[in-house]
C-alpha cells in the first residue's frame, strides 16, 4: 500500500504527534508499505529518508502550547505537488484542524482520507465559530482515528460523529532494553535514597512541574540520597527556582535529549513522576516509563487512569497536591515489592500499545477506508479490534 502521512507540526522541535508519526511510519514500513511523510522542516533539517520537508515554521499558540506550523499560498503548492508525486492509496493527516499542513492536504486530496485526532478539547467556542471550515473539511474525511476516549468524545459531542479510538503506540522493545545512564539510578535505601525522573517542558504550566519540584523539596530534608533526574527543554535557573541552595546538586539537568537518550534516561530512574495539571488527552510518556520497566506516579487525570488501567499499572495521586504527591513518593520508594508489582502490571498493559499491535489496527482504517464511500465518516462500530 502507498501511504501519504502529514504532520501539521514542525519535525525541527520533537513533540509527541512528530515521535508518533515517525514510530507509526516506521512500523508501517516494516510491515511492507511504502510511506511518504510531509511535515513543516527546512529544507537542510537532518530528517528521515521518508520524511519531506515542506519549509520552514513559524510558532503558534495552541492547546496551552506553542505548536510550529506551516500555512499559506507556497504551503498548498507544495502540498499539491506531494499528493501529486506519492499517487497514495490512503491519505492520512493528523490533527486536520490545526492551521498547517493537514488541513491543506485534506482540501487539496481527491483519494480517501484517514484523519487522527490526537487532542481533547473540552471547549467547543472555537469550533463553532470556525464551523464552515470545519465542516468542508469534515465532509473530505472518509474515516476518523482518535487516539483516545476523551479525543473521541470530542468527535461524537462537537464534530456530529464517531471515530475509532486507536491509542498511541510504543516501541516496547527500544525502551525495554535500553541501558540506564552511567550511575544510575543508585541505590534506593528505605528511608534514605531514591531517584525521581520529569521529563518535558518544565516550563509548561500545564505539565505541572512545580508540584513535583516542592514535592521533592520537602521529600529531599527528610532523605538525604533523594535525587531528581530532569530532561526537556528550559533553563536551569528555572529548575531550580524555588529549591533552596543546599539541594540543588541533587537536580541533575540533562536538558533536551535525543530519542535513544530518552529511554536510557527512563531506565535510570525509580520513578516516573508525571504531575501534569490537564490538557492530556492520552499521556505518552507514561506508555514510555511503563515499556522502561519503571515505575509511574502519575496525576489522577481521567487520560492518566485509561493508560495506567485504573491505578493498577502505576499509583495515582490528587491532580495538583504536592502533599499528596510526596505520600505517595516516600511509600514507593519504601516499598520495593510494591514497586515490582506495578511494574509487572505495567508491562503486560503496556504490550497493548506496541507499535506492530497499533499499527496492525490503523492498517484495518485504511483498509476499510479504502472501501468506503467518499466522504462517509467511519464510526467506532464499524471496525473492531483484533
Amino acid at each position: 500500500m502507498r501511504i501519504g502521512i502529514v504532520c501539521p507540526y514542525s519535525f525541527d522541535v520533537p513533540g509527541g504527534v512528530q515521535n508518533h508519526i515517525m514510530d507509526l511510519a516506521e512500523a508501517l514500513i516494516s510491515l511492507g508499505h511504502e510511506v511518504s511523510v510531509l511535515a513543516p522542516a527546512d529544507e537542510d533539517a537532518p530528517l528521515p529518508p521518508y520524511v519531506v520537508p515542506a519549509g520552514r515554521s513559524v510558532p503558534f499558540p495552541y492547546n496551552g502550547s506553542v505548536a510550529r506550523i506551516t500555512f499559506g499560498p507556497v504551503s498548498t503548492a507544495r502540498v499539491r505537488r506531494w499528493l501529486a508525486r506519492g499517487d497514495f492509496d490512503v491519505l492520512h493527516v493528523h490533527e486536520p484542524f490545526v492551521l498547517s499542513l493537514s488541513l491543506l492536504a485534506v482540501l487539496s486530496s481527491r483519494g480517501p482520507v484517514v484523519a487522527t485526532f490526537h487532542t481533547a478539547m473540552t471547549r467547543s467556542k472555537a469550533m463553532a465559530a470556525a464551523q464552515g471550515i470545519l465542516q468542508l473539511v469534515l465532509e473530505r474525511i472518509t474515516a476518523r482515528i482518535a487516539v483516545s476516549a476523551l479525543a473521541r468524545k470530542v468527535q461524537v459531542e462537537h464534530l456530529d460523529g464517531g471515530a475509532v479510538e486507536i491509542p498511541n503506540g510504543v516501541a516496547v522493545a527500544k525502551f525495554a532494553d535500553a541501558e540506564p545512564l552511567p550511575g544510575w539510578p543508585g541505590e534506593c535505601r528505605p528511608g534514605e535514597g531514591g531517584t525521581l525522573g520529569f521529563l518535558g517542558r518544565f516550563t509548561e504550566p500545564r505539565k505541572g512541574f512545580p508540584v513535583l519540584r516542592e514535592a521533592f523539596v520537602t521529600l529531599a530534608e527528610q532523605r538525604s540520597g533523594l535525587r531528581l533526574l530532569v530532561a526537556g527543554p528550559g533553563d536551569v535557573a528555572d529548575l531550580h527556582e524555588g529549591v533552596p541552595p543546599h539541594l540543588r546538586d541533587r537536580i541533575t539537568f540533562l536538558g533536551m535529549v535525543p530519542e535513544e537518550e530518552k529511554a536510557r534516561m527512563l531506565r535510570s530512574v525509580d520513578l516516573y513522576v508525571a504531575p501534569n495539571i490537564g490538557g492530556e488527552s492520552f499521556g505518552m510518556i507514561l506508555t514510555e516509563a511503563m515499556a522502561a520497566g519503571t515505575t509511574v506516579v502519575a496525576s489522577d487525570l481521567d487520560a492518566f487512569r485509561r493508560v495506567l488501567d485504573g491505578g493498577r499499572a502505576g499509583q495515582l495521586f490528587t491532580t495538583g497536591d504536592p502533599m499528596a504527591l510526596r505520600r505517595a513518593l516516600a511509600e514507593l520508594l519504601d516499598d520495593p515489592d510494591r514497586r515490582t508489582e506495578l511494574s509487572a502490571c505495567a508491562k503486560q498493559v503496556v504490550s497493548s500499545f506496541d507499535w506492530p499491535v497499533v499499527a496492525r489496527r490503523v492498517l484495518e482504517v485504511y483498509e476499510t477506508a479504502i472501501e468506503a464511500t467518499h466522504g462517509r465518516v467511519i464510526d467506532e462500530e464499524w471496525i473492531e479490534p483484533r
